[in-house]
């Protein structure tokens, strides 16, 4: 399902989309018509809008075009992204009016394993925005994947440990969980299970990484994979304290959408 504003979108509206590739999104795991930190969304959604397009955004509306694509039952990713497709090139100064792009696929049913991770110095622009500009990330993955590795963890380039491509990064270390601080885009699920645990950022290094028990990525989609490898560092696949976070995201209330 491709709609754009609730009408299936045309050709010309996704060209525009291709060809500027200005604007943002977030995705959601929709299970049973419900969402966890479906209030983190709206609220990523709503910033992001204002700071890309200096304007508001309807979040009632954003929620009445997503469920046309949310199931009645069953588990399903909505991706709901924010661009206005008269800007382009010649035009991107112009009083913007922003759409809604809502897509759909299914959500994996089976456990997607572990993640080997390859280090490379990239600071994305706007970390705090969750732009449709993907190109430099996935660049860096498909390296990754060429290299051995699943994926790419972006450093800063003294070495702080920063986030994934479309994924944050949490550690265990004596027995808690530590997430990364910096210029990150902090993802819901990681907000959710920061909530819940009350567990503190700091700025982490990559000689740190000795020190940790394990690793882990979260986002939205497949919520905490382990992480088995970052570069020449090996993890478990599995660690008490994210079996309890595994728990504790599954007791976490989801919200109507």
């Amino acid at each position: 399902m491709i709609e754009l504003d609730g009408r299936p979108a045309g050709e010309d509206a996704l060209a525009a989309l291709a060809l500027t590739n200005y604007g943002h999104f977030t995705t959601l795991l929709v299970e049973e018509g419900r969402v966890r930190g479906l209030d983190l969304h709206l609220q990523r959604l709503i910033r992001d809008c204002r700071l890309l397009f200096d304007t508001a955004l309807d979040p009632d509306r954003v929620r009445d075009l997503a469920r046309r694509a949310a199931p009645r039952s069953g588990r399903r990713i909505i991706r709901i992204t924010v661009f206005d497709p008269a800007l382009n090139l010649a035009t991107i100064d112009a009083d913007a009016r922003p759409r809604i792009l809502v897509t759909a696929r299914p959500a994996p049913e089976a456990d997607p394993g572990p993640l080997r991770v390859w280090t490379a110095v990239h600071r994305r622009d706007l970390p705090e925005v969750k732009s449709v500009a993907l190109g430099p990330a996935l660049r860096l993955r498909r390296r990754a994947r060429r290299e051995g590795y699943d994926d790419v963890l972006f450093t800063g380039a003294d070495g702080e440990v920063l986030e994934g491509g479309t994924w944050n990064i949490g550690l265990v270390r004596e027995g808690r969980v530590v997430w990364p601080g910096g210029d990150v885009l902090s993802g819901t699920t990681r907000q959710l299970l920061r909530r819940a645990g009350g567990d503190p950022t700091e700025l982490i290094g990559l000689s740190d990484l000795d020190d940790c028990e394990a690793a882990f990525a979260t986002n939205a989609a497949t919520v905490l994979r382990p992480l088995t490898r970052i570069d020449h560092r090996t993890y478990p696949a599995s660690h008490p304290v994210m079996a309890r976070l595994a728990d504790t995201y599954r007791a976490l209330p989801a919200q109507k959408l």
